[in-house]
């Protein structure tokens, strides 16, 4: 920031990836862009601040979950508050020449690497710690609930385990260097991935669990004294679907409009981000898939 602030924006820069030209400086209170562009820049806001159900997989590698709400809303107020800060502060000094990720609008050499250092540091420490978390989820639900296979502890495991990161590690490799497009690949990776786990996924399970509870109000599926077991066809029991939507029908109703709106919001994300992939191919002098030299 306090280089941005006495320095002109990298302006060869904003010309290869934005096709920006000119060297006077604009910025506005609301721009008026292509649609596409627009839903790509809402999906880099996904891409910062999704990821909520990963919440649950943290809480579990905590010594005291019952702490991690405190850590996650302090977190995230301090997040939002430096992040709306940086954006606001960038764009004001270097407005349509800002590009993403915001340090490779930086016009003098030196600083730019030194900055390029940091975010390889801390981009290092996030896609170690998403990874971790991410192989160990896709271990338990694939490989031990689905596929019924070994224990992580086990040998086989350590071993199935070890290749499952290789694996990973050299997906993740492909995926960024097919596409040498920043904005546009976080946009549809945002869409495709983050979007769901943030506002496809939570709104349905929260209406499907609440459901299914006051379906069974008045029942009595189980009897402990017995231990006999009634089952009903839940799908030709029109009282049951009575009771599973009226009690708060209206929190129902908004979970489920909810979940309509995000599936259709990640299908915008995912054309657009599409879209903006193969424009930015078509720009001249863009970067190359697999190429050595820089995007920008």
């Amino acid at each position: 920031m306090g280089v941005v602030a006495h320095s002109a924006p990298n302006f060869t820069a904003a010309s290869m990836e934005n096709a920006v030209t000119g060297h006077t400086v604009i910025s506005k209170a609301f721009i008026h862009g292509p649609v596409n562009t627009q839903i790509v820049g809402i999906m880099q806001i996904v891409y910062s601040y999704g990821g909520a159900m990963m919440f649950v997989e943290f809480m579990a590698e905590m010594k005291r979950p019952m702490d991690f709400w405190k850590a996650m809303a302090c977190a995230q107020t301090l997040i939002c508050v430096c992040y709306m800060f940086f954006g606001i502060f960038v764009y004001h000094y270097q407005g349509q020449f800002t590009i993403n990720p915001g340090n490779q609008g930086i016009s003098i050499y030196g600083w730019q690497t030194a900055t390029n250092i940091i975010s390889l540091l801390s981009a290092l420490i996030a896609a170690g710690l998403y990874g971790n978390i991410g192989i160990k989820v896709i271990y338990q639900n694939v490989i031990l609930d689905m596929l019924k296979g070994p224990e992580m502890e086990s040998r086989k495991g350590r071993y199935l385990w070890t290749v499952m990161v290789i694996v990973y590690w050299c997906v993740a490799y492909v995926v960024a260097g097919s596409v040498p497009q920043f904005s546009n690949i976080s946009g549809l990776v945002a869409a495709v991935c983050i979007l769901q786990f943030s506002y496809t996924f939570p709104p349905i399970l929260m209406l499907g669990f609440d459901m299914q509870k006051d379906a069974l109000q008045g029942e009595k599926p189980y009897d402990p004294i017995t231990g006999a077991t009634h089952r009903i066809d839940t799908w030709r029991d029109l009282s049951r679907w009575r009771r599973a939507f009226s009690k708060h029908w209206y929190v129902k109703t908004f979970n489920f409009l909810f979940f309509l709106a995000a599936l259709a919001t990640a299908g915008l994300g995912i054309y657009s981000s599409v879209q903006g992939i193969i424009d930015g191919f078509n720009q001249s002098g863009a970067a190359t898939s697999f190429g050595c030299s820089a995007p920008v």
